[in-house]
């Protein structure tokens, strides 16, 4: 896989995780739950998923060749670009009105 295959990638599973604990009732996409997901459940969720992605990330990067020293700087724009991404789940979920 290419380096810009790889961005992308990881750029459109960020906005797909991002945005599944918003989208879905069930835990991770999978899991059926027996009550209906609460916003610090979906929040949970969102930073496990932020993981998730990193670690696929990662795992990209080091085929593509040597990991980039990463230091806070990396984790604070990856998690608040992960948070932006998520807004369209967000408002889709707790925002917008829906026909009963």
């Amino acid at each position: 896989m290419s380096q810009t295959a790889s961005v992308w990638t990881v750029l459109v599973l960020a906005f797909l995780g991002a945005n599944l604990p918003f989208v879905s009732q069930r835990l991770f996409g999978v899991l059926a739950l027996k009550q209906p997901k609460s916003l610090p459940l979906r929040l949970a969720e969102l930073v496990v998923l932020y993981f998730v992605v990193g670690g696929i990330g990662l795992m990209l990067e080091k085929h593509a060749g040597q990991i980039a020293p990463q230091r806070w700087e990396f984790y604070a724009i990856t998690g608040t670009l992960f948070l932006t991404f998520a807004f369209p789940g967000f408002v889709w979920r707790y925002l917008a009105k829906h026909k009963k």
